[in-house]
């Protein structure tokens, strides 16, 4: 084994920004391989519209992080609907505009909120499931606003959200008729306008200069939540060619139908091209697994398999709903337990849950109640009231052990249903994206504007069981449409839980030690292997072991602490057909940093930058294996710890001081798998 970490942090800064300045070159024509290249190569990048060339390209990738899931006043459950902020709002806010924000006054948000530092890339995803429903009940114009549902429906944001949410719990979901009329005409063509707003809004966004400033995609969410289980997509355009309207759940009511709904209106032809994206997997139920709602042939696993490749390449593994990574205690998974699994988890095998329902009565009025159960495993049926933070879990509701899921699948049928990367987002749902300063969060949904309803407990995984989410990275050689959409599809891309921790990961069979010492690090990475999101190409020989360049630098801001470890997270088949998991040490380690929780403030020391190369001796060939990087902060002190120290010490809730939540957090960078699957 070949360890190196690297200890100066300004020739580190160099290695990740080789060839940055790198002038433009010539376009490449369609269907160019978008693979790194030297000087004089391609441009690695067509244009599918009309744009100048961004100055700032490079081969060897930029790293751009954005936020690929935000909800606006478009949306049937947003809190932005109380503080009127719409997709041009969230735009704006993404690029470094104060937008208006709580408190409210008489109705009117009298509070001023800007990030703090611009995103590169944003897309806004409003529901598309009641674009046209949630305008005729606010529109005093629309023939459905006096209706009885619509005036119940904007008595209050909950109340709305529970009565929408009754349609998308269903297996079997249908438009309102009291809203739609019997044939939901009505919600479809009302839908037209918001849905072209939230295009015309991406498009004015949209920096198409040579500047390359800020890159918008279209987008919106299908929000399928059987049995209140998450379901859901955000789906993601290539460019502005997109559909007349979105494929809802209601239109297509499982994850093979949406894809095979968007192939229809989405179409070469029309320049049209689309990806979804997962995300909650956390709170699936099992749904996220396809053998269990499909006919478990292999004809049918394997057609399943396919689509799900070509449309679904990345996984959202965290947002303010928590982490999607993984779970300690599956009975299926052999693996040593990992503290950081329980970083802001809202799901705990053995643990009691309290969780509210919904009830209607025979008058149809909706109201909340309360149930209790042990958290158990599926078993071999899904579940239910994963959205609430309650019902069963399953191995695919979490990354590490749904790719080992993915592992087993190419085994049996020579495809992998479960091959995602990663990013991460917010989430939010007050038109705030990238709203993640732990010191500085005002809340994402309804009922988390003030300190006092943070710190409560919250409607689905909200309030206290919330957190103000992550950012989405990707490694593009420009920052374009056509340039990120390529990036998402080969998943070269990574996911932080907020800090703008920037990961490197190359795998192949034989980089040399010192690479972390060279300048022309990533260079090599890229010529001697593969990048995150990778498959490892076929061995040099039957004694070859593969080899990772592992590396990451901190956020320079004051959102990010010290690195204190790289860690290599290691899953694999073994010779008995069991699933196992290893989470290797590369470099740093444990460190004698914390948290001063009378104030916030951090203490101890860490890295600016860490690297390792490192060979992994106990490779089977024959054994197939994903293998992803993971780099981790100092310890930092949790959101709600700020929010605590904001109220009077006789106004503190019991979740300040009696340790029923962590007071602090190891924020941390997760990149996409590289794979070896054996054949």
């Amino acid at each position: 084994m070949s360890l190196r970490t690297l200890r100066s942090s300004a020739l580190f800064v160099v290695l990740l920004a080789t060839a940055c300045d790198a002038p433009p070159e010539t376009q490449a024509p369609a269907g160019s391989d978008p693979v790194a290249g030297g000087a004089g190569a391609e441009r690695l990048v067509t244009y599918t519209e009309e744009r100048a060339p961004c100055d700032h390209y490079t081969p060897d990738r930029l790293p751009l992080f954005g936020d690929l899931h935000v909800h606006t006043e478009l949306s049937f459950d947003a809190a932005a609907n109380t503080i009127g902020a719409t997709p041009e709002d969230a735009y704006r806010y993404a690029r470094g505009e104060a937008i208006d924000f709580w408190p409210l006054e008489n109705g009117e948000p009298r509070g001023s909120f800007a990030i703090d530092r611009p995103l590169d890339f944003l897309a806004v995803t409003d529901h598309g499931e009641f674009l046209g429903e949630r305008r005729l009940c606010r529109d005093p114009e629309s023939p459905r606003y006096d209706a009885e549902f619509c005036k119940q429906a904007r008595s209050d944001e909950r109340t709305g959200m529970m009565l929408f949410g009754q349609v998308i719990t269903t297996e079997t979901p249908a438009r309102l008729p009291q809203v739609c009329g019997e044939d939901g005409q009505l919600c479809r063509e009302w839908a037209r306008d918001p849905w072209q707003r939230l295009g015309d809004a991406a498009e004015a966004a949209y920096d198409r200069s040579a500047a390359c400033t800020f890159t918008t995609l279209k987008a919106y969410e299908y929000t399928g939540t059987p049995g209140t289980s998450n379901y859901h997509r955000n789906v993601v355009f290539r460019n502005g060619n997109v559909p007349p309207f979105p494929v809802s759940y209601v239109d297509a009511p499982y994850d093979s139908a949406l894809w095979e709904g968007l192939d229809e209106v989405c179409t070469e032809e029309d320049g049209c091209e689309y990806l979804t994206i997962p995300h909650n997997s956390n709170l699936a139920n099992g749904r996220m697994a396809p053998y269990m709602r499909l006919d478990p042939t292999v004809t049918n696993r394997r057609a399943y398999a396919a689509k799900r490749l070509q449309r679904e390449p990345i996984m959202e593994i965290f947002q303010h709903k928590g982490g999607s990574e993984c779970i300690n205690g599956l009975s299926s998974v052999l693996g040593a337990p990992d503290e950081l699994c329980d970083v802001e988890a809202v799901r705990f095998i053995g643990r009691e849950e309290v969780y509210g329902v919904t009830r209607t009565d025979a008058d149809g009025n909706v109201s909340l109640g309360e149930a209790r159960e042990v958290t158990e495993e599926c078993g071999d049926e899904v579940g239910s009231y994963g959205m609430l933070g309650a019902g069963c879990v399953h191995a695919t509701d979490f990354l590490r052990s749904g790719l080992l899921v993915g592992l087993e699948e190419a085994d049996e049928i020579g495809l992998n249903p479960v091959k995602l990367g990663v990013v991460a987002a917010t989430d939010t749902h007050a038109a705030t994206p990238g709203a993640v300063e732990e010191a500085d969060w005002r809340g994402h949904v309804s009922v988390e504007a003030t300190p006092a309803e943070r710190l409560q407990p919250g409607l689905l995984t909200s309030g206290i069981d919330g957190n103000p989410g992550g950012l989405a990275g990707v490694w593009a050689v420009e920052n374009s449409r056509d340039a990120i959409f390529d990036a998402m599809l080969r998943r070269e891309t990574f996911g932080t839980s907020g800090p703008r921790i920037t990961p490197r990961f190359f795998g192949g069979w034989d980089y040399d030690a010192d690479l972390c010492d060279r300048t022309d690090m990533v260079a090599a990475g890229y010529a001697g292997g593969v990048p995150m999101g990778g498959d490892l190409p076929p061995p040099t020989n039957a004694e070859a072991k593969p080899v990772f360049v592992a590396a990451a630098t901190r956020d320079p801001s004051r959102l990010g602490a010290p690195l204190q470890q790289l860690q290599l997270v290691k899953g694999w088949i073994d010779a008995e057909g069991r699933r196992r998991t290893e989470v290797i040490l590369l470099a740093g380690g444990p460190n004698d940093a914390g948290v001063d929780l009378t104030s916030g403030e951090r203490t101890g020391t860490g890295h600016d930058s860490l690297c390792a190369v490192y060979r992994d001796e106990d490779f089977d060939p024959s054994q197939s294996t994903y293998y992803y990087l993971r780099a981790v902060e100092n310890p930092s002190a949790r959101w709600s710890v700020f929010d605590c120290l904001r109220l009077p010490e006789a106004d503190r809730p019991a979740v300040c001081s009696d340790g029923s939540y962590p007071q602090t957090i190891q924020e941390m960078a997760w990149t996409s798998p590289i794979w070896h699957e054996a054949r």
